[in-house]
């Protein structure tokens, strides 16, 4: 158990606790047509995130997935142009444009999420390969699902990583199904760290509810990569609580007990018992989950307050010179 007398132990807590509030509210607004398009959520896997990125500094890249909110909280962004960003609005961390599954902050070092399964692995390695080249000591962390790993895009990131020894911890958070098709079905190992063997890649597979075990591993393999050790693969046992993707208006997939089983563990649940039985009071905890739930609620009025892009904003951004609008174009 990390030292209570640090502040890291009780900052784990509290980005918990933010993922969770996020999702909760997102969903909430999501179901009544506030969020345009798919929402897909972290809720039931923050540990496997906050154990990752607490580890890393400030300046340190991070790629994330389609399940794309918890990422940025984990590494410490900023919850108002997140919800911004989800509603669409110019305040968003990318003035609107990106939506639910296509968030990035730099100013965290989130090159960003993106939609497409298994593509951020040769991101990641690209990265790092400029971390590399550059002389620095910046680490990348991956994330990915179980899903990604039979993407070609995984295989060929994972291969140059290993081959040039890049500073990348890949992350893959099994939540156990790829949409609505289990692991079992999909992948034809038994454990995703398998994957790595080909590589020649140091592997660890860690309670993926346990937020102090995910950091433990994390907090070696980016000790590795940060001496030029090269890349670490990690799998993370996790557990995803919603549909694949929310209010989706069909049951995808029937999973019986099962969930209610793994709330039994719940990430939050068992690390909030953890630091009451090493002595933090339990107001303090209260105290924590009142300011991150009055955050979360600052962040959604300031979302709905934020104005939308206008229509000229769309030729910001890009690759081109803005073009001109005719006065006669209504869009």
């Amino acid at each position: 158990m990390t030292d209570i007398s640090n502040s890291n132990a009780l900052e784990k807590l509290r980005r918990m606790l933010r993922i969770r509030h996020f999702e909760t509210v997102a969903e909430a607004i999501h179901a009544k047509g506030e969020i345009p398009g798919a929402l897909h959520t972290y809720a039931g896997q923050e540990a496997s995130g906050v154990g990752t990125c607490i580890v890393l500094r400030n300046d340190d890249y991070m790629v994330g997935t389609h399940r794309s909110h918890g990422h940025p909280i984990a590494k410490g962004a900023a919850l108002r142009p997140l919800m911004a960003e989800l509603l669409g609005k110019a305040t968003g961390i990318c003035k609107g444009k990106g939506g639910s599954m296509h968030l990035s902050d730099f100013s965290v070092g989130s090159l960003g999420e993106t939609s497409i399964v298994g593509s951020g692995v040769p991101v990641a390695a690209g990265a790092g390969l400029g971390s590399k080249l550059l002389g620095n000591d910046r680490v990348t962390l991956c994330f990915f699902g179980d899903g990604a790993t039979g993407e070609g895009a995984f295989h060929e990131g994972m291969n140059l990583a290993a081959v040039w020894k890049l500073p990348v911890i890949f992350c893959c958070e099994n939540n156990g199904y790829a949409v609505s098709t289990p692991s079992s079905a999909g992948v034809p190992v038994k454990h995703m760290t398998d994957r790595a063997k080909a590589y020649d890649m140091p592997s660890a597979q860690v309670d993926g509810q346990d937020v102090d075990a995910v950091e433990a591993v994390m907090a070696e393999a980016v000790a590795r990569a940060r001496s030029g050790g090269g890349p670490t693969f990690i799998e993370t046992l996790t557990y995803r609580y919603a549909d694949h993707a929310v209010n989706m208006g069909r049951v995808l997939l029937d999973r019986g007990d099962e969930v209610d089983e793994w709330k039994k563990r719940d990430p939050i649940d068992l690390y909030r018992a953890r630091l009451l039985d090493s002595g933090v009071a339990a107001d303090v905890l209260a105290r924590i989950e009142d300011e991150v739930s009055a955050e979360v609620a600052d962040a959604l009025q300031f979302a709905r307050d934020s104005a939308y892009p206008t229509q000229a904003e769309a030729f910001d951004d890009v690759f081109v010179d803005r073009l001109p609008i005719p006065a006669f174009v209504q869009i």
